[in-house]
């Protein structure tokens, strides 16, 4: 178990210095950099919890395949998928060009910060066209247990975001001599983070394409097989469409929880409140890390022992990711409750907005761990091709615990960011309850894929 989520801890770590890196960069710009960065990471969230109908199906049918021994059919998952993600990332531009506009209305932006959001959300979607091909023909390397391969193409792929990126905000120049100094990268501001992105995510589609055309780990690009069609495509989409389905209900849910947040306070204190609701969640991220890791290999391990007809293998599997992950959950409850003061100091250089988010991010201290053991613990369902029941849960505990009680807390007793997080706190603890029982009862292992 920790050999194959270590590879993906450092994944997910170069991952989180993109966004702790795309938000220090806005915060040196403006409060209203920083707005228009948190809608464009709600949209980009949204992108990944959509491309989770192919992924989280190719992860679940080729570890199957492969605990059985049946490595061609893993391979013609892997191909299936990688054009049903193309497909789904060229859809997915598209929605996000036209409803752009209609977005940054929602959160009630205007002048300048809805101008940045606009123009950020349409540049930004071009990458996702590329990014879903990557993020599909990782999840079928992990299916097989191959870890390392996905952590360095994405790797590749955070490090050149972050210095692309960095390079255009700020510019870079050469001096040669007494003559005037060569500009390597122009210094365009906020547009300069996006532009980054995009970069980064073209390059990293290419090397996974080039990887995959010469063959890794048994997985091979195959001309006929990248078609859309046959049993195996239905198969992934029965997986994958409640899990689909649960990330757009999700987000949508998530999305009415960040306009409560942008109508927390007026003018100035609004601005600020908002923008340290960004910053929050950009730090909190680094919870993930370890969840995450730790998910897909516990997905990875459940999968490959249910294919082999060992289910108590599969059952402990899930088991020993959460108790290992929960420790590190503990460690980040720590670093929120006595780090929050220099970590919003050091992430903007508005006080106002240190002042709006320190006392919030000491109330979320409280939720880490029970925030390591959903994501541990739902992953692990979704690798046995259990994807319906933390749907369920999810929409619960977004629809009737954390919406209802941010707008009680949040607007109508006027208590601010920590208000609306109060919301947020109770649903993480209420949603890791009902998963940990969903998993000890065990029902699951007779999931059929």
């Amino acid at each position: 178990m920790f050999l194959l989520a270590v590879p993906v801890l450092c994944e997910q770590f170069l991952s989180y210095l993109v966004t702790m890196t795309d938000t220090w960069l806005s915060g040196r710009i403006s409060r209203e950099a920083t707005m228009a960065i948190g809608l464009a990471s709600y949209v980009s969230w949204l992108a990944s919890m959509l491309f989770a109908l192919v992924g989280t199906g190719t992860t679940a049918l080729v570890s199957r395949y492969w605990g059985a021994g049946e490595f061609d059919e893993a391979n013609r998952v892997a191909n299936r998928s990688a054009t049903l993600a193309a497909a789904m990332g060229i859809a997915f531009y598209g929605i996000i060009y036209s409803a752009a506009p209609f977005l940054v209305n929602l959160l009630d932006l205007h002048g300048e910060t809805a101008a940045i959001g606009v123009r950020y959300l349409r540049l930004d979607g071009i990458g996702h066209i590329f990014y879903a091909v990557t993020l599909v023909l990782a999840a079928a390397l992990r299916g097989s247990g191959n870890m390392r391969t996905p952590m360095i193409v994405l790797g590749v792929v955070n490090v050149l975001n972050m210095a692309v990126s960095a390079g255009l905000v700020f510019g870079f120049e050469a001096k040669l001599g007494e003559a005037a100094p060569l500009v390597l990268l122009p210094a365009i501001g906020v547009d300069g983070i996006v532009i980054g992105t995009v970069v980064a995510r073209v390059a990293g589609c290419l090397l996974m394409v080039g990887l995959y055309a010469r063959g890794v780990t048994g997985l091979r690009l195959i001309r006929r097989e990248l078609v859309v069609r046959g049993p195996i495509v239905r198969r992934i989409l029965a997986i994958g469409m409640p899990a689909a389905l649960d990330g757009a209900l999700m987000w949508g849910a998530q999305f009415l929880f960040l306009m409560i947040v942008a109508h927390l306070g007026e003018g100035a204190q609004r601005d600020s409140i908002f923008a340290a609701h960004i910053v929050g969640i950009r730090v909190e991220a680094i919870t993930y890390l370890p969840a995450v890791a730790w998910g897909a290999a516990a997905a990875t391990l459940v999968g490959q022992s249910l294919g082999a007809g060992k289910p108590q293998r599969a059952i402990y599997s899930g088991h020993t990711a959460a108790r290992q992950c929960g420790m590190l959950g503990g460690v980040m409850t720590l670093v929120f409750l006595f780090g929050a003061g220099p970590i919003y100091r050091f992430m903007h250089h508005d006080p106002t907005v240190a002042a709006e988010g320190i006392g919030a991010l000491r109330l979320l201290a409280l939720a880490q761990i029970p925030l390591t053991l959903e994501i541990v613990y739902v992953a692990s369902l979704r690798g046995a091709g259990d994807t319906r029941t933390p749907m369920f849960i999810n929409v619960l505990g977004m629809t009737a615990v954390r919406l209802p009680l941010a707008w009680l807390f949040g607007i109508h007793l006027e208590g601010g960011l920590i208000g609306a997080w109060i919301g947020m706190v109770a649903d993480l603890i209420f949603r890791a309850a009902l998963v940990v029982w969903r998993y000890a009862r065990g029902r699951w292992i007779h999931t059929v894929v």
